[in-house]
């Protein structure tokens, strides 16, 4: 507590903290605060206290625990005043303000302050008396009364016309005017608006809870209620007593006799020269209105009628743009044997903000299928529309048959070509569902995540390129394969960064987080992606996003009858990493594991040879040859007509032993001529 002593506390209080004050001041009244601007500190005395009708038990020290106490609009006048005075190097400050006692009533205090400074000007500390002014204002109550509340309602547009400035939507409108601390200012116990629709009023907001009368949700321009009069009028309509909305509105009043309402306040709410709806404040204890009160009210519905054009037409743009979106993506996503796949999109949450989020699937031949995840730069219609172009040039060049990293630098220069300055971030991965070889990559975007099947999630470290279009332009167009193997039950997952980005946090933490909400997610993929929207939802995220999980499932994968075919690039170092991996996941997946490595190891070398002794690309073929003794054959095919040899390599030969290899542990092996190339080959046998 702050109101006897100094605070005990760790940091560093001056050294005749608190001042001592006079004892005369506690005879007329007047209570003490010092306040150390260092620490945020303010010792209060007993008196002072007392004025602000405040236990010694319930002050901490802090000027925030009597906030209770001081009225929102007199404490932005306060803040304002102390910060001028501090400001400008006046050395005193004074005001007359109200506080709001135990009981609810308002009464009158005085506060002066007498700033000290250091040397350099700057103010280090404040000591100053409050005082109980309620006797010393009660012979110019009124005059001060009205006075005080002119500057009240009109602070009140002022500060409500601000806070309808960030509206968005019609419900935004809504809920800056709802607000429990606006009504109150306004005096007004409850509000009731409707908007003007094919020539009915629609009511969105139906005053104090309990107050909706039933049949009045859609009414007719022409019907005897308040909001209709004004609407056909355009003209406000002030209620000024009980009697007088019974003998006007009979049908209405017999239906609110209960809400004691003894006052009321209907304006029209036009924009560009036409109503586009009418709100209604209703009063309690109110004896009719000023003229200046009339002039407020009519203003504060032109700045309504302003904020929900501008909602209306933002909402109107956003439904264009959402539907525009929703139109680029894939109506359905196609069943694929041997995974299962859950995908989720949920647009912006405020006004027109739409983006170019999307995702894709695409069945590609020989039990492959292909996963795209991507983002165009910018949250409005062009972004949407860039987006669907790039899927669909996405989908067009993978089911052409086109590498990874040659579907991703295609797609990067048709974006560079498209007439826009976006660029985008992807990733595509695509996955042999009967081996679970999985090949991605990435331009720029979030490293996809790889949950097991026990439940454990971790991050799939993706090396990546530029993004799509930036990459093109500074021909940076190479984008490395990253290669690895999804086992039965492991589940991937990619995802924009609408999931993982939240206001002052970091990416990373971002990612974590993901990654421990998978982890802890429900089992069912469905399920699973279901709750990481919503909690993304419960965190008031309010970027679009979008979120693609694809689970290997091994029995429900084509059965390809034993066949993969790869082609390795010459000077690609990553392709023929891929092509070893494949190579290997492949014959374990066949079953025939207890060979992976001899069989990789054998195709490895002929694949290195046709790059080595020829100007072309090798392409590796393996499958399962049909009949009782079960073997496998491995083929790779070059464009040189040129037969291999066996050699010795000699005992310091480095090379010439690749033939030897194959025929040390191949069953049997030869060549034979292919068109203008040649396909070298072996078989092993896998019983």
């Amino acid at each position: 507590m702050c109101h006897g002593g100094p605070v005990q506390t760790a940091v560093s209080l001056p050294d005749d903290w608190p001042a001592h004050p006079d004892t005369s001041l506690a005879l007329n009244r007047m209570g003490s605060f010092d306040w150390d601007l260092i620490t945020g500190f303010m010792h209060m005395d007993a008196p002072a206290l007392d004025v602000f009708d405040t236990d010694p038990e319930e002050y901490d020290g802090r000027p925030e625990s009597l906030a209770g106490r001081v009225p929102a609009d007199e404490s932005v006048r306060l803040d304002a005043l102390v910060s001028s005075a501090l400001k400008s190097g006046d050395p005193t400050y004074g005001a007359y303000f109200r506080i709001r006692c135990r009981d609810g009533r308002l009464r009158w205090t005085h506060t002066q302050g007498r700033v000290l400074r250091d040397a350099a000007g700057r103010p280090y500390r404040i000591i100053g008396i409050v005082r109980d002014a309620t006797e010393e204002l009660s012979h110019s109550a009124e005059r001060l009364g009205l006075e005080e509340e002119r500057r009240r309602q009109t602070s009140v547009v002022e500060s409500t016309t601000a806070a309808l400035a960030h509206a968005r939507t019609v419900r935004d409108v809504i809920n800056a005017l709802s607000d429990s601390h606006g009504l109150e200012r306004l005096g007004s116990m409850g509000m009731v608006m409707g908007l003007v629709e094919a020539g009915r009023i629609h009511l969105v907001a139906e005053g104090p809870e309990g107050s909706f009368v039933p049949g009045t949700r859609w009414t007719r321009v022409d019907e005897n209620y308040p909001m209709s009069e004004v609407v056909r009028s355009l003209q406000p309509r002030f209620i000024d007593s009980e009697e007088e909305f019974a003998n006007h509105y009979p049908g209405l009043w017999s239906r609110i006799t209960d809400m004691r309402i003894s006052a009321a306040a209907y304006l029209p709410l036009i924009a560009q020269a036409r109503p586009i709806g009418a709100i209604g404040l209703l009063y309690q204890d109110k004896d009719g209105f000023t003229q200046e009160e009339r002039n407020l009210l009519v203003a504060l519905g032109s700045s309504i009628a302003q904020s929900l054009q501008r909602a209306m037409l933002l909402e109107q743009e956003h439904d264009i743009a959402e539907g525009l979106q929703q139109a680029m993506l894939p109506r359905r996503i196609p069943a694929v044997p041997g995974a299962q796949i859950a995908v989720r999109y949920r647009s912006a949450g405020m006004g027109r903000d739409i983006g170019g989020d999307w995702y894709d699937v695409i069945p590609l031949p020989g039990g492959r299928v292909g996963a795209v995840i991507g983002d165009v730069q910018g949250h409005d219609t062009h972004a949407a529309a860039v987006m669907g172009q790039l899927r669909i040039v996405l989908r067009a060049y993978a089911a052409e048959g086109h590498s990874p990293a040659t579907v991703m630098a295609r797609a990067s220069v048709f974006l560079h070509e498209l007439d826009t300055d976006r660029f985008a971030t992807c990733t595509y991965a695509e996955a042999d569902l009967t081996t679970g070889v999985l090949q991605l990559v990435r331009a720029g975007h979030l490293d996809p995540l790889v949950r097991a099947r026990g439940g454990d999630c971790r991050r799939l470290l993706v090396e990546g390129g530029m993004p799509l279009g930036l990459s093109a332009e500074f021909g940076r167009l190479e984008y490395p394969v990253t290669t690895v193997e999804l086992d039965h039950g492991e589940t991937l997952l990619l995802c924009t960064d609408g999931l993982v980005e939240h206001p002052g946090a970091d990416l990373d933490d971002g990612v974590r987080h993901l990654a421990s909400l998978v982890a802890g997610g429900p089992g069912d993929l469905q399920h699973l992606a279901d709750r990481l929207i919503e909690v993304v939802d419960e965190q008031g995220g309010d970027d679009d996003m979008a979120l693609l999980l694809l689970r290997r499932h091994v029995e429900d994968a084509p059965r390809t009858g034993g066949r993969l075919r790869q082609h390795v690039a010459q000077g690609d170092p990553e392709a023929l990493v891929a092509a070893r991996h494949m190579i290997g996941a492949a014959v374990r997946a066949w079953g025939a594991r207890e060979r992976a490595d001899e069989i990789e190891l054998v195709a490895d070398e002929l694949i290195v040879n046709a790059l080595m002794h020829t100007d072309g690309p090798a392409v590796v073929t393996l499958r399962v040859l049909a009949g009782h003794d079960h073997r496998l054959r491995v083929e790779v095919e070059d464009r040189s007509s040129a037969l291999p040899r066996r050699r010795e390599a000699g005992g310091t030969g480095v090379s010439g032993r690749g033939l030897m290899l194959v025929d040390r542990l191949a069953e049997v092996w030869g060549v034979e001529p292919r068109g203008s190339g040649k396909c070298v080959w072996c078989e092993f046998d896998l019983t």
